[in-house]
């Protein structure tokens, strides 16, 4: 099923009052659709930020967790 498909495929499945949303999202899509966005000043500047913070490492959810002295029971309804 191509993805044109499966688009269609939830719409028909959504009730009409819900569609106002799909609407919205799918026009502003269209309105940025092929266009490439430069990033200005404010965006370079966050991208910086963030290289900075994130250094690659990464951190297991378990170990998430022991940190913050949670156990994966905690986390249950």
């Amino acid at each position: 099923m191509s993805n044109k498909e499966r688009v269609i495929q939830l719409i028909e499945d959504m009730p009409d009052n819900k569609l106002v949303f799909v609407i919205d999202m799918l026009e502003s899509l269209k309105a940025y659709a092929g266009e490439e966005i430069e990033p200005d000043d404010w965006d370079l500047k966050m991208i910086a930020d963030a290289e900075i913070v994130n250094d690659g490492t990464t951190v297991s959810f378990e170990e998430m967790l022991k940190k913050d002295g949670l156990t994966y029971e905690d986390l249950q309804d």
